[in-house]
């Protein structure tokens, strides 16, 4: 166990006073000892003497010292870093469903891939978590507003839908309109759950052409980033990617520069998945990520545990060595 501190580190004044058992435990076997050889006849002391059990005689009072340190360490009350599930936050899921989506590059298509990903993503986030639906082309759509009711999503990631274009900016608008919608509802003394957008999307924006245009992806990274709501973007596809309109071939390469900048505009993290496995493990990363937190528990339990069954053993101990308790 790795401690990271204590919660109240006064109560090791309590070390004096079991140094002062040990001390007192010590003079006390000498003082006895010294009595023992200025009053017994030594002749008659080794024929009736019991065989002396060396060191063990002294096994009781080493386990009770023992003891009296590892729970005056629990009495400390010793803390360390643990991963508990966040109780408070919100997350808005945001999947470009254009018509790219249907290259196969990626197996069955990428559509299909992401629709398993993202249900497994949903699936194991943490309960405490609100999480929020929104699918984009050429438009955006809030599927399902933030909740922790897990049932909804999966049901709306199962019902996405093709449709043309690419408007990557008007996906992160909305996510952005949903969260502060749903911070003014729920934010309270402590201020709006803190929030983050996880954008996948395969394919270059095309509405509108230019990412630094009014409703263009750069600029709502922008909007993201002083919103403090940064963005997690997962670039999925491979370069060889093509879906076929109207009988031809198109191909549809996967865009990670934008994607890319986006991410660190927004002051998030970029993700790049070519498979669907890949993708599967960017989506298990970001549930660890996003649903846990590393914070400073209570890590008082083992010592208190050990420091008690050490002291029964002990006074175990002393009645089978002595007879009789210390």
């Amino acid at each position: 166990m790795s401690l990271t501190g204590f919660a109240s580190p006064w109560w090791f004044l309590l070390l004096i006073a079991v140094a002062a058992v040990a001390v007192g435990y010590v003079l006390a076997q000498r003082a006895r000892r010294k009595r023992t050889m200025r009053f017994a006849n030594l002749d008659l002391l080794e024929k009736v003497a019991p065989k002396s059990q060396g060191w063990v005689r002294h096994l009781p009072a080493v386990l009770i010292v023992l003891s009296l340190l590892l729970l005056t360490v629990a009495l400390a009350g010793p803390t360390a870093e643990q991963k508990v599930p966040r109780n408070r936050a919100t997350v808005m899921l945001v999947i470009d469903v254009s018509l790219s989506m249907e290259a196969t590059d990626v197996l069955p298509t990428r559509l299909q891939a992401a629709q398993e990903a993202a249900t497994s993503f949903a699936r194991n986030m943490t309960p405490g978590i609100n999480l929020g639906l929104i699918s984009f082309a050429g438009t955006a759509t809030v599927l399902v507003n933030p909740t922790t009711d897990r049932n909804g999503v999966i049901k709306a990631i199962e019902n996405l839908k093709l449709a043309q274009s690419t408007a990557t900016g008007e996906g992160i608008f909305a996510a952005l309109q949903s969260v502060e919608s749903f911070s003014s509802v729920v934010g309270g003394a402590d201020g709006p759950p803190p929030a983050r957008i996880v954008l996948m999307s395969d394919g270059k924006q095309t509405v509108p052409e230019d990412l630094y245009a009014a409703r263009g992806g750069y600029t709502a990274a922008q909007a993201a980033k002083q919103a403090g709501v940064p963005i997690s973007s997962i670039s999925f596809g491979t370069t060889h990617g093509s879906v076929d309109i109207d009988g031809k071939a198109q191909p549809v390469s996967v865009d990670d520069e934008s994607l890319r900048e986006i991410a660190r505009l927004s002051g998030g993290d970029f993700y790049k998945a070519a498979s669907a496995e890949e993708l599967k493990k960017v989506y298990a990363d970001l549930g660890e990520q996003i649903g846990y937190e590393l914070k400073d528990a209570d890590a008082s339990k083992p010592w208190v545990v050990v420091g008690t069954l050490i002291l029964m053993l002990g006074a175990a101990a002393s009645l089978f060595f002595g007879q009789r308790l210390p």
